[in-house]
């Protein structure tokens, strides 16, 4: 009995595929399935469940369905929102929504058109559209050594030129 049990495990996903496909499922499983008594009687019940299932019919919906819906919607957005908090927020989007304060949607139109100006203005002056000249490239330090020795040889060469003259003075 107890090796039936470990032989059963996993055997679920396997029974579904025998009610429906028998031929896709392996000789293994099938023959596991005629010598276990629980998984026949699981896949019996399965087969059971899948014959009731199959004679059911779905009620007919009816015809008065959709418009009795629409009805009730249209009652509950029609309806006083509960709670005092509610219907003050309820009122102040429908005075927003439907004109009560439509005379101010220019004065807001116009507030946004500053505040855009301004934002605008405020990156360009951030991000400073008048970009310096780069810098020349810095030399680099082989050039710059070749320069001083160049100028070292220039005064090594006055400084000589300095000594011969006294040695010819002498």
């Amino acid at each position: 009995m107890e090796t039936m049990k470990k032989n059963c495990t996993g055997m679920d996903e396997k029974l579904a595929d025998l009610l429906f496909d028998p031929a896709a499922v392996p000789a293994k499983v099938q023959a596991h399935v005629a010598e276990c008594d629980n998984c026949k009687a699981e896949l019996a019940e399965l087969k059971a469940t899948m014959a009731l299932l199959d004679e059911w019919k779905a009620p007919e919906a009816s015809p008065y369905f959709m418009t009795r819906l629409e009805a009730r919607m249209r009652e509950e957005r029609e309806a006083e929102p509960s709670g005092w908090l509610a219907r003050q927020i309820a009122r102040m989007r429908a005075g927003f929504a439907y004109g009560a304060v439509g005379h101010l949607r220019p004065v807001g139109a116009m507030a946004l058109t500053v505040m855009l100006l301004i934002g605008g203005g405020t990156y360009l002056g951030v991000t400073d559209w008048n970009h310096p000249e780069p810098a020349p490239p810095a030399q680099t330090a082989v050039v710059h050594d070749l320069q001083l020795l160049d100028s070292n040889q220039q005064i090594l060469d006055q400084l000589e030129s300095m000594s011969g003259n006294q040695k010819d003075g002498d």
